[in-house]
């Protein structure tokens, strides 16, 4: 038998998914370098405190663009306006994969005594047109990269060593310069909102991780100022 209530549209689930706190869209940061020649130690170290110490690390070999799009505002100046950044990754070397469609906010350092970085971060499956749409949108691409590393698991954390490359003249994922001779660590976890006792337990972590990498808040604001 038909219900006469009214169907609950994709919009409403989300919304109330959204205010009930159980979608984890804020992401807890630290970020650090290790240069190449300790790389291997450090990995060895990730993969004695972290989950599938016997199977190893994920790997990934990711290609990465970032898109801006203007917002402008009613009486706005152009130097006023704020720029939205979305990222679009794909793997290549699993081509079957979805593509991936991110947002993430402006960075939050909030109070010194905070003990990592807070963004507002959104995940989305999507379609290798996804390129094509953000640019009907009006979407301008600023960067792109490949990524090589490997994904550890601690529990809901996550590190990623990455590798990162540019790409050649050519744009293809195969004429590759690294970009430095390091690789960039990243300890993250992705809570709902208000979760912010889970910072100290990536805090926690990444002191474990000295001195083989000093994993710390980035002032992004103060980096783009100095650009």
């Amino acid at each position: 038998m038909a219900s006469n209530q009214n169907p609950i549209s994709a919009i409403d689930m989300l919304t109330s998914a959204l205010r009930s706190n159980i979608i984890p869209n804020q992401e807890y940061l630290l970020q650090g370098s290790v240069i190449d020649s300790s790389a291997e130690v450090l990995h060895n170290r990730l993969r004695g405190l972290c989950d599938a110490a016997e199977t190893g690390p994920e790997t990934f070999h990711d290609h990465e663009m970032c898109f801006s799009l203007k917002a402008s505002s009613p009486g706005g100046t152009p130097q006023q306006q704020q720029s939205f950044l979305l990222r679009v990754r794909r793997a290549l070397d699993h081509p079957e994969y979805p593509w991936q469609l991110r947002y993430l906010g402006q960075p939050e350092l909030g109070e010194k005594n905070q003990p990592t970085v807070l963004r507002s971060c959104i995940d989305i499956a999507c379609t290798p047109n996804v390129v094509e749409f953000l640019s009907e949108l009006g979407c301008r691409i600023e960067f792109e990269y490949v990524l090589k590393g490997y994904l550890f698991r601690k529990g809901r954390m996550k590190v990623t060593m990455s590798k990162i490359f540019r790409m050649g003249q050519a744009k293809s994922p195969d004429s590759l310069e690294a970009m430095t001779g390091s690789y960039l660590v990243e300890l993250s976890l992705l809570a709902p909102s208000g979760q912010d006792a889970v910072a100290d337990e990536i805090k926690v972590f990444a002191e474990q991780l000295r001195p083989l990498v000093h994993l710390e808040k980035i002032g992004y604001r103060r980096l783009q100022s100095y650009s």
